[in-house]
């Protein structure tokens, strides 16, 4: 099949680069969803937690900080996997750039776990409030997905240095 492709004048790729244009829409949404998060919800939830909850003020902006902390490496995640969609793109994914993005992912989604485990006590407080458990469930989803990307991650940079190792090596002897 990739003789035909060649030999119209057509290329065994075209497939990938559709579906890196998907991931790349993926990103797109995921990053525009973080922004009305950080410009809606965030405060709305500075706004009506007060009037709802007795909290105390600090742990709440404590909280809110911490939302709007966790927006940057999240971000950070995502134009790294922008790199590696380029990366795919320019048949350039096994190198050491790509190791370095996934490190980087890898670290992003460590710290957006640790700043939302940082509101779980926040949360708890409104949980014992208002008797609802389900708040504490959601919040350690929520401080548990990145970490599993972060695991991911740091799989496919063991895997992917594996592979360059393998590559150098098969280069070196021919």
């Amino acid at each position: 099949m990739n003789e035909e492709m060649s030999a119209q004048g057509g290329s065994a790729s075209g497939g990938k680069k559709g579906s890196t244009w998907f991931l790349r829409g993926v990103l797109l949404i995921m990053a525009l969803i973080a922004l009305a998060v950080g410009i809606f919800a965030v405060p709305a939830i500075y706004n009506a937690t007060p009037k709802e909850y007795p909290v105390d003020i600090n742990y709440l902006r404590l909280f809110v900080g911490g939302l709007y902390l966790s927006i940057i490496p999240f971000y950070v995640a995502l134009y790294q996997a922008l790199k590696l969609l380029n990366f795919i793109d320019h048949d350039t994914a096994f190198s050491e750039a790509s190791v370095s993005a996934l490190k980087t992912i890898k670290y992003s989604a460590i710290a957006v776990s640790v700043l939302h485990g940082t509101a779980i006590p926040f949360l708890f407080q409104i949980a014992e409030l208002d008797d609802a458990p389900g708040v504490l469930v959601l919040a350690l989803a929520f401080t548990c997905a990145p970490l599993v990307i972060a695991v991911f991650a740091a799989v496919l940079e063991k895997l992917l240095q594996n592979a360059i190792s393998i590559k150098s090596e098969n280069d070196l002897t021919v």
